[in-house]
């Protein structure tokens, strides 16, 4: 029989062929499952199994699944094709991805096991290209092999596809990628006149004159190219997946990304929402020791996979468990800041997970490698695969998720936020492009920096594709310096029928394919904002010099500068030199508010250099969409989040500093009406350090 689906997969990443050692998998399973672990994930690398054309060993494979049938676990099976064999890399040279130049990717090592087969970086695409039919076919062919081999399986949950889901940016200009792109160029324009219109490109005699572009600039082209990579990547994982579901239709289909859509989505394809669409389960990996350990930080990941899924289940696939040594990210930053993991570091990266709707967790390391540069990282366990201080808070943690009580309490889901952070990928795309010479992260901090400054006033702001505006009430652009026409045109009816839209500098600055309009802002934003653009200033090396006061309070701006003149808005604040910098405006049943640079930019520069940065202007948003946080802590350094299912509803309250928090909540305005308290102790007291306290609501 099957294992049941836990109420929580919990576990980690356990077998990566040369590690753990063979001879203490039976032990490792043992204890594992003693320990509340139910669920194991395995990467089976296409370039450890088949060894040679044809040969293939399914030994060390086989014998994962039958242990977790003895011990009542539950197994993923991460493919990885991306792992190509060496013979085939051989075999099949000219389709190796390759860079502008011509360079062949590597076949390597991986720094995550010591296995080879793996392309340069950390892409989850490997060193051959699926544009090569023969490579596809190699690839489909052992996906099929792989399923029917373990279709039925009782150890079996189902199959993790494309790890990670990313690919490396300075790659694929390979032939047969080049092949692809001219094959999807002419299905988007149908003929090389239409191209050239777009392109500016008037001399291509044949479509085997397009070559994928070499340079990195606002143009058509390079739009095209990015937009390109992106489709043939999730294309060939839509591919994986179907090939997968023929063998096996029962097995449950789940990828994790890196939660990259606000950083890496333009660059190296990581649309968190375009991969939750493809699976049944979605998930990320978030390991601060990376990433950082600030508050938002801990929910920032969270949050953002969770307006992605859209409403699928969705695990922290990869949440780490112990240090990380010697590593870039971690350089020059304090011992406690995650370099080494400590059991309440464990506690409150799992609880504020949970909190933000994660219903899954594994850590990305059951016990840490044994070679390579991630030696001794990540795992709860001993390097000897013996119990540590932080694999007992894993176990107190799994045990208490999965246990009876928790039910209804994990069936719950976060609420949906006051307010929405739209998320526009062609605008993305297009700052890649514009902001690579200069190096700068205007976007990146533009999208930041407004999460940040309403997380730390206690307001849930979700993340939104600019696909589902629908579903919430006020939204917030924070660089929407690329808004494609018909984005305006919903945005503009969005507004007319009650929405109240915030957005920062320069929206629609640039149109489709990166063209920017004669009037703005134009594409019928102007009258939705009811403006004219003054003047325009684009230089965000000196941002921080841009000066403007709302409501008597002086702020700092980011980015870019934009003033304007009033053609039926209400002037609310200007630049020190006397320019029109705030406007609001009814349009229809909505209203509008714009400000001219972007300030959550500048608010994330000075906030991260431990100023107070534009705290006043995200206040100020509130009281202007009439907004009140759900969860009032009485505490900002606590954060509450509301989840509900049916009429049932429970409340988190998550510390996330290095000392006890005192609390006084309000839930919706009144007075809290605790029920039962399923972690931590009830309010009397002070919330502990790194900690959590969650409870039922009474209605």
């Amino acid at each position: 029989m099957p294992i049941p689906h836990p109420q929580i997969p919990y576990g980690a990443v356990y077998f990566r062929k040369s590690n753990p050692p063979r001879e203490d998998w039976a032990r490792d399973y043992g204890v594992a499952a003693s320990d509340g672990l139910n669920t194991f994930r395995h990467w089976f690398m296409w370039s450890a199994i088949e060894r040679a054309p044809g040969r293939f060993d399914w030994d060390d494979c086989d014998r994962q699944l039958d242990l977790a049938a003895e011990n009542g676990m539950a197994t993923v099976i991460a493919e990885f094709t991306m792992a190509a064999p060496d013979w085939l890399t051989r075999k099949l040279g000219h389709a190796r991805m390759r860079t502008a130049d011509g360079r062949a990717m590597a076949s390597q090592l991986s720094p995550s096991t010591a296995v080879g087969g793996f392309g340069e970086g950390l892409g989850g695409a490997g060193p051959m290209t699926l544009n090569a039919p023969e490579v596809h076919e190699a690839v489909m062919g052992f996906l099929t092999r792989l399923a029917e081999r373990y279709r039925g399986h009782p150890g079996l949950m189902g199959y993790d596809v494309n790890n990670e889901m990313n690919y490396q940016p300075e790659f694929d200009h390979s032939d047969p990628t080049a092949a692809a792109f001219r094959v999807w160029l002419r299905q988007k324009y149908g003929s090389l006149d239409a191209l050239a219109e777009v392109w500016h490109r008037y001399s291509y005699a044949d479509w085997d004159d397009i070559m994928p572009p070499r340079q990195v600039q606002p143009y058509a082209e390079c739009l095209d190219w990015m937009t390109f990579r992106e489709d043939n990547f999730y294309g060939h994982v839509d591919d994986k997946i179907a090939t997968i579901r023929a063998a096996d239709p029962q097995a449950k289909i789940i990828s994790h990304g890196i939660a990259g859509s606000v950083t890496a989505l333009a660059g190296h394809g990581c649309n968190d929402w375009r991969a939750a669409e493809q699976v049944e389960i979605y998930g990320y990996t978030w390991i601060a020791a990376r990433k950082g350990n600030q508050p938002w930080r801990n929910f920032y990941a969270g949050d953002l996979v969770r307006g992605a899924a859209r409403g699928k289940p969705f695990w922290h696939a990869e949440r780490q468990g112990g240090p990380l040594w010697m590593q870039p990210q971690v350089l020059g930053r304090a011992k406690n800041d995650a370099r080494v993991a400590t059991p309440e570091d464990i506690r409150l990266w799992s609880l504020a997970s949970f909190a933000a709707g994660a219903r899954g967790m594994m850590n990305l390391r059951y016990r840490p490698l044994l070679d390579g540069p991630l030696f001794g990282a990540f795992g709860a366990y001993g390097m000897d695969g013996e119990r540590t201080p932080r694999s007992e808070m894993q176990t107190q943690i799994g045990r208490w998720a999965n246990a009876p009580a928790q039910a209804g309490l994990m069936a719950a889901k976060p609420v949906r936020g006051e307010i929405g952070l739209l998320l526009i990928p062609e605008a993305q795309r297009f700052d890649r492009l514009l902001s690579a010479e200069g190096g700068f992260t205007t976007y990146q901090d533009s999208m930041w920096g407004a999460y940040r400054g309403f997380f730390d006033l206690g307001v849930q702001a979700d993340w939104v594709h600019c696909d589902d505006i629908d579903q919430y009430d006020v939204l917030y652009a924070p660089y929407p310096i690329l808004i494609p026409a018909d984005l305006a045109k919903r945005l503009a009816a969005w507004v007319a029928k009650g929405g109240k839209l915030i957005s920062e500098a320069c929206p629609g600055y640039f149109g489709d394919m990166g063209r920017v309009g004669v009037r703005q802002p134009h594409n019928g934003l102007a009258e939705m904002f009811g403006i004219e653009e003054h003047e325009v200033e684009f230089m965000p090396d000196i941002a921080d010099r841009i000066a403007l006061t709302l409501d008597g309070v002086a702020l700092r701006g980011g980015g870019f500068l934009q003033s304007y003149r009033s053609a039926g808005a209400t002037i609310l604040g200007g630049f020190d030199d006397g320019r029109v910098a705030v406007t609001t405006s009814p349009h229809g049943e909505g209203r509008t508010l714009l400000i001219g640079t972007h300030i959550s930019a500048g608010h994330f520069r000075d906030i991260e250099a431990g100023g107070e940065g534009a705290a006043a202007w995200f206040a100020a948003c509130m009281a202007w969409a009439g907004i009140v946080p759900m969860i009032d802590t009485g505490n900002p350094a606590v954060q509450g989040r509301l989840h509900v299912d049916g009429d049932q509803r429970y409340l988190w309250l998550v510390n996330p500093t290095d000392g006890p928090q005192p609390v006084d909540v309000r839930v919706n305005g009144r007075a809290l009406m605790p029920g039962v308290v399923h972690w931590g102790e009830d309010l009397s007291v002070a919330i502990p350090a790194r900690d959590a306290v969650i409870m039922a609501l009474h209605l």
